[in-house]
C-alpha cells in the first residue's frame, strides 16, 4: 500500500512522476515482442471447451489486417458501433480501431430498438457490427430495424462473416493515433434518464488497465476467464487492454455461466478471476456443489458494489485468496480505487481501498466544492490521466461533470482516512447498483410514463442479499382497470432491456412530497422496506 499521512481529505498521485503515454497499437506491439508465440486469446464455447486460439503475433496480425479493412471504409475519426456478445471479433475489432484511427462505440447487447437508436444517433456512427442474436434477443433483426430509419449508417456488418468483416485489408492503411486521441465512446445513463456518452482516449483505457491488473498481481504468463461483458471497461479495458498490456493468457467467455466457468478454472489452472459480487457468490455456490478444484486461483477482484464481509471469507476458504474490490466509473476509464492484496478484512469490505497509480482522489463539499477535512462525507472528486475527453456532443454534461481545475465529479459520497482509504457512504445521484449494473431511475421512469394507465411513477432501489440492490417501480394511476404486474412487465420489456426492469410493482393513491411538490424516495424506500406496501401480482 502507499504510505501517508493525510491531514485533509486530498490523495496526491503517486508512482512515476511522469506517466508513459501510449496507445492501443503501442502496447499490443510491445507485448507481442515480449512474447510472440505465448497465446494472448483463446475462445471458450458455451460448454467451456477452447475453440479458436490466438498468439500475441497472430492476435496483432489479425489486428492490423481489420485495421486496414476499417481504414479503407472509415476515415479516421468515424464512429463504428459493436452490438455484440462477448465473441472473439469484438476484441480484435477494438483493437483495430485502435490502429485505424476509428471510435468504437459500444452497445449492450441485451439493448431494445428504443435504447440503440438513441446510442446510433447521439453517437453519429456510420456502421454497426454485430452479431445474430444473443441469448434470445435478435441483435441483428433489431438493429436492421433501427438502421433502417438512420439515414447516417452506411454498413451494416456481421462479425461472423470474415469475407464482409476483412473486405478491402488490401485498400486500407494503419494510421498513427495519438496516446489522447478519442478511441471509445461507452454510454452511461444519467439522473436526466437519457445516457451520455462518455468519450476515452487511448492512455486513458491502455494505461489504467495495467495499472489495474498489476495491483491485482497479474503478470506475464498468468491465465484468466474473461466472463464480464465486453461493451462495459470493465470487460474491455481492465481485462482486455489490461491483460494484453501485462502479457497474459485470456479465455473469452461468451458468457458467464458458473459451472463453465468452474470447470474451465479446474482444468486451465487459472491464476486470476474477476467478477461483480453476485457473479462470485454463484461461481462459489457452484464450487461448493460441484467439488471442482479451484485451488489454483491466486487473486480475485471485485466491483459494483461493496463486498460483504462473509463473500470474502467465503472466498478464502472456497479459493483461498481474498477478494480485491476496484471502484471507479465509465468516465474514469473506468478504476480509480481499488485495494491491496494485503488489506486486512476490514478495509477489503467496508473500503474501496486506495487510489490507483497516478490519481488523485479528494472528498468535496457538495456545497462549496472545497476539499473536506479527513472523516468528513461528501463527493468523491478524481483528477487523472484516466478522466474522459468528456461527454460526446454533450459540453453542458461535460461543464457538469468536469470542474475548471480538471476534477471530475463522480457524484458519490463518501469518507477517506489519513491512509487514503476511501468508504462509500452513498450517492448524490440516485443511481441503482443491481449485480454490479448500474442503473438509473430517470430512465426506467420516462418509459413507463409512456404508459396510458400511468399518470406518476418513480424507481427507487431496495437493498436485496443476492443482488446488493432490487428496483422498485411505484405508480399512480387514476384509470378503472386495476395493473397487474405481469402487464408493467411486459409494457417496459418491449422498452428497455431486461435489466432494468424493476423486480416488484406498486400501485399508490398519493406520494410523500417535499415542501416544494418533489417525491420523497427515500421515504418511498423506508415504507417498502418496513412492508408497509403491497406489491403487485
Amino acid at each position: 500500500m502507499y504510505n501517508v499521512e493525510l491531514t485533509d481529505s486530498y490523495f496526491p498521485a503517486q508512482g512515476a512522476p511522469e506517466i508513459t503515454q501510449i496507445t492501443i497499437g503501442d502496447m499490443l506491439r510491445a507485448s507481442t515482442a515480449r512474447a510472440p508465440n505465448q497465446p494472448a486469446l483463446k475462445e471458450l464455447t458455451y460448454s467451456g471447451e477452447i475453440a479458436r486460439v490466438w498468439t500475441y503475433a497472430e492476435l496483432l496480425a489479425d489486428s492490423e489486417r481489420l485495421a486496414r479493412a476499417l481504414a479503407s471504409r472509415h476515415a479516421e475519426g468515424a464512429r463504428i458501433a459493436v452490438f455484440a456478445n462477448n465473441v472473439p471479433e469484438w476484441i480484435l475489432l477494438e483493437l483495430a480501431c485502435g490502429l485505424a484511427g476509428v471510435i468504437l462505440v459500444t452497445v449492450n447487447p441485451a439493448y431494445q430498438k428504443r435504447e440503440l437508436k438513441f446510442v446510433l444517433e447521439q453517437s453519429q456512427s456510420e456502421a454497426i457490427y454485430y452479431v445474430a442474436d444473443f441469448r434470445g434477443n435478435p441483435v441483428q433483426e433489431i438493429a436492421d430495424v433501427v438502421c433502417d430509419e438512420i439515414p447516417n449508417i452506411t454498413h451494416r456488418i456481421l462479425l461472423t462473416d470474415h469475407d464482409a468483416l476483412f473486405a478491402g485489408e488490401a485498400q486500407g492503411e494503419l494510421r498513427d493515433p495519438k496516446p489522447r486521441d478519442p478511441v471509445q465512446i461507452q454510454y452511461t445513463s444519467g439522473t436526466t434518464g437519457f445516457p451520455k456518452g462518455a468519450l476515452l482516449h487511448h492512455n486513458g483505457l491502455v494505461q489504467n488497465g495495467m495499472d489495474t491488473m498489476a495491483r491485482a498481481g497479474v503478470e506475464q504468463g498468468d491465465t484468466f476467464v474473461h466472463n464480464m461483458p465486453l461493451f462495459h471497461t470493465t470487460g474491455c479495458a481492465i481485462l482486455v487492454l489490461g491483460g494484453l498490456g501485462t502479457g497474459a493468457t485470456m479465455l473469452l467467455a461468451p458468457m458467464f455461466d458458473p459451472a463453465m466457468v468452474a470447470g474451465v478454472i479446474e482444468r486451465e489452472r487459472t491464476s486470476f478471476a474477476l467478477g461483480v459480487p453476485t457473479m462470485l457468490v454463484a461461481l462459489i455456490e457452484e464450487v461448493r456443489s460441484s467439488g471442482h478444484d479451484v485451488s489454483s486461483i491466486q487473486r480475485i477482484m471485485s466491483g459494483g458494489s461493496m463486498v460483504a464481509p462473509q463473500l470474502c471469507r467465503d472466498a478464502q476458504s472456497v479459493f483461498g485468496a481474498p477478494i480485491q474490490i476496484v471502484y471507479g466509473q465509465t468516465e474514469t476509464s473506468p478504476v480509480l480505487t481499488q485495494a491491496w492484496f494485503e488489506d486486512s478484512l476490514e478495509d477489503l469490505t467496508q473500503t474501496i481501498g486506495q487510489p490507483v497509480a497516478h490519481t488523485e482522489i479528494s472528498i468535496r463539499s457538495p456545497q462549496n466544492n472545497t476539499i473536506l477535512p479527513i472523516g468528513e462525507q461528501g463527493e468523491i472528486c478524481a483528477r487523472a490521466y484516466s478522466v474522459m475527453l468528456g461527454y460526446n456532443d454533450n459540453p453542458q454534461a461535460t461543464a457538469a461533470a468536469i470542474d475548471s481545475e480538471g476534477w471530475l465529479h463522480t457524484g458519490d459520497l463518501g469518507r477517506m482516512d489519513a491512509r487514503g482509504y476511501v468508504r462509500i457512504t452513498g450517492r448524490v445521484k440516485e443511481m441503482i447498483i443491481r449485480g454490479g449494473e448500474n442503473l438509473f431511475p430517470a430512465e426506467i421512469e420516462n418509459a413507463m410514463l409512456e404508459h396510458d394507465a400511468i399518470d406518476e411513477v418513480a424507481v427507487v432501489g431496495i437493498p436485496d442479499e443476492k443482488w446488493g440492490e432490487q428496483v422498485v417501480c411505484f405508480v399512480r394511476s387514476s384509470a378503472k382497470e386495476s395493473l397487474r404486474a405481469v402487464d408493467l412487465k411486459d409494457f417496459i420489456r418491449d422498452r428497455l432491456s431486461p435489466q432494468k426492469t424493476p423486480a416488484y410493482w406498486v400501485s399508490v393513491s398519493d406520494w410523500p412530497l417535499t415542501g416544494s411538490g418533489k417525491i420523497q424516495k427515500f421515504k418511498l424506500t423506508e415504507a417498502f422496506v418496513a412492508g408497509d406496501h403491497e406489491v403487485l401480482s
